[in-house]
């Protein structure tokens, strides 16, 4: 992990944000109901968080192992702009999300809590895990959120990046 200091500096570059889905979005707990329906819990505060870093001109992605119908639908509302569900192979997505809007490791922000984002954890310019994230993850990260996943973790992370853009008003750039 790295300092306060070390990761303000590092969130100032932050041009991307892409989250894993279960266990950071939600807590990682996948409700079925007798009929068969998916349903997931997602922290309104990590919704309004992701709406002001939209809003701010950050870009914002979701990239996870699993498909969800709850989790689309989130994305809808959010409207956030990549949507990759059922990736195995993380990092090979992370390089066309990368390469399409223009951007360098540095400038992306990358919250996962599992093994599968372990790849990503290690060539993003910050990278954050919430409370809750496998050990393995936790030791391999800059940050680790105060909060759990699905419990305000990503809005953590996105007030930080909010207030160290304060000073670095530059856009991210939407792909064409």
């Amino acid at each position: 992990m790295v300092g306060l200091a070390t990761r303000r500096k590092k969130a100032k570059d932050i041009r991307y944000l892409l989250l894993d889905v279960d266990g950071v979005l939600t807590d990682g707990t996948i409700y079925i109901n007798n009929y068969g329906v998916e349903m997931l819990g997602f922290s309104v505060y990590d919704g309004h968080g992701i709406k002001q870093l939209q809003e701010s001109g950050v870009g914002v992605g979701f990239l996870s192992g699993r498909t969800s119908g709850a989790a689309a639908h989130r994305a809808k509302e959010l409207a956030v702009e990549e949507v990759h569900f059922g990736i195995l192979d993380k990092l090979a997505v992370y390089e066309q999300i990368r390469t399409s809007h223009g951007l360098t490791d540095a400038q992306i922000c990358y919250i996962g809590d599992d093994l599968l984002d372990l790849p990503l954890i290690d060539r993003v310019g910050l990278s954050v895990a919430p409370a809750n994230a496998r050990s393995e993850v936790k030791s391999a990260v800059d940050w680790i959120t105060s909060a759990r996943g699905g419990e305000g973790s990503v809005r953590e992370v996105t007030d930080l990046l909010l207030t160290s853009r304060a000073s670095s008003p530059v856009k991210f750039k939407k792909k064409k």
